[in-house]
């Protein structure tokens, strides 16, 4: 966890700040994943900022009508673009505050919580804004140029994101012990919500990974003793933020608009595998879905059985059949 630069009345022992560190290490106790306790300090901190501008210094000055009047702030904020704050990220901030009072509530810091009965927006049910189609998935994979070690470690890399639909960070953190061959699956080891999970992998992309550990890896490594299978120039595993401009730019070079760069991949992997017949079920165990809720988009995304399916039984698409041939002659 990066530390949390003062704020407020950092000295106040019951001041925003010092309970919000504490919360922070509270959370870590309970092995929340360090992205988790990091954002819920960026967004704590940020309604304490709100907060400190109308002289309220301290989460005892806070009831629910101050609550609802933040509420009503961040549906009014407009960013330098003049957009509205997503749906997504107004419900982010209020669930990360509420999460802040309860338990302020629970350690008997505050007698009750004021945010207990804030309710939340609902949050649109958006489809991913964008699928690859197995031809452009082809055209990006075929970008890197593979006589380089770095062309040679971004194709395994993308190869092994399309194959499995794994998230870039898990892609990051995966190390050479997590490939088990013979079983075929990937060993994800504290995936999003810290979780482990095996996921298949195919003979294709396994074969570019023994191609890159083969004859790239050992040269990036260099004097390092990382266990990571994709590794930068310097030989310490790649970010996921780099890897994310890496896959922008093979989208570019592909000729590719849509928007995206390393979750494109497992979007058009569980949409394809589901066109395929896949059942939702299995894709919720590959791809580490907690909800069958969040799996179940890809069968709004997956057109192909609704394509057939009107063309097989819409009036307007059967054959028009032929007129009939009268063969009286007059």
């Amino acid at each position: 966890m990066s530390p949390l630069k003062p704020f407020g009345e950092s000295d106040n022992p019951v001041g925003f700040y010092q309970l919000l560190i504490a919360h922070m290490r509270a959370l870590q106790v309970q092995n929340f994943a360090p992205c988790t306790v990091s954002r819920r300090g960026v967004y704590v901190r940020a309604f304490a900022n709100w907060c400190s501008e109308r002289d309220l210094l301290s989460p005892q000055q806070i009831n629910k009508p101050i609550l609802e009047a933040f509420q009503r702030y961040l549906f009014r904020y407009r960013k330098p673009d003049g957009k509205p704050l997503a749906w997504s990220s107004q419900h982010l901030h209020l669930k990360e505050v509420k999460q802040f009072f309860a338990w302020l509530a629970r350690q008997n810091v505050i007698p009750f919580n004021p945010a207990a009965e804030i309710q939340l927006p609902k949050l649109p049910r958006q489809l991913p804004k964008a699928v690859l189609s197995t031809e452009e998935v082809e055209r990006v994979l075929a970008q890197p140029d593979t006589r380089t070690i770095i062309g040679l470690r971004d194709r395994a890399i993308f190869e092994v994101l399309y194959s499995t639909g794994i998230r870039r960070t898990e892609a990051c953190t995966l190390q050479l012990d997590h490939i088990q061959v013979e079983r075929r699956v990937l060993y994800i080891f504290r995936g999003k919500g810290q979780k482990d999970r095996y996921v298949p992998i195919g003979l294709r992309a396994l074969t570019w990974i023994a191609r890159y550990v083969a004859d790239a890896r050992s040269q990036l490594a260099g004097d390092s003793d990382s266990n990571a299978v994709f590794l930068g120039c310097r030989g310490r595993p790649l970010s996921p933020d780099a890897l994310t401009d890496y896959g922008r730019r093979y989208l570019r070079a592909a000729g590719i608009t849509k928007p995206g760069a390393c979750h494109i991949f497992r979007h058009s992997m569980a949409t394809a595998m589901h066109d395929q017949g896949a059942d939702i079920r299995t894709l919720q165990a590959i791809l580490g879905h907690e909800k069958l809720d969040t799996t179940q988009i890809y069968t709004r995304v997956g057109l192909k059985k609704l394509i057939d399916t009107h063309s097989r039984t819409h009036p307007a698409e059967k054959p028009a059949e032929a007129p009939p041939v009268d063969n009286d002659e007059t």
